[in-house]
């Protein structure tokens, strides 16, 4: 599994550029380590040419206090659509108040384990 995807700057999850002012691209393992976070951070609904993908946050996360359980299901299934993790788990570490906290811990199709933090 060799691809390139756009490097997002992280503080602002927004493209940036290289040295030479080009968009910059980013290889894996960092690549597929981003796209899973990317793949987290999609409300349902919001891919305009996949409406099926996405966490559901406004119909079941967002005014709503879901249990820790179901949120983590959400976002491991979430990182299972990105292409080439075979295998994902979140965790959650802090949940409270309107601040939720964690670990996405996936295997890819190479058998290497990687981590996300949230």
């Amino acid at each position: 599994m060799e691809y390139s995807t756009m490097l997002l700057d992280v503080p602002a999850w927004d493209l940036t550029t290289d040295a030479f002012g080009n968009i910059a691209t980013t290889t894996p393992p960092y690549a597929l380590e981003q796209d899973v976070a990317s793949a987290v951070r999609l409300f349902l609904g919001e891919l305009w040419w996949d409406t099926t993908q996405g966490v559901p946050y406004f119909q079941d996360v967002l005014g709503h206090l879901p249990p820790a359980a179901l949120l983590n299901g959400y976002i491991a299934q979430a990182a299972l659509t990105v292409s080439g993790v075979v295998q994902a788990q979140s965790t959650i570490t802090e949940f409270s108040g309107r601040t939720v906290r964690g670990q996405i811990n996936f295997i890819d199709e190479n058998g290497s384990q990687h981590n996300v933090s949230f």
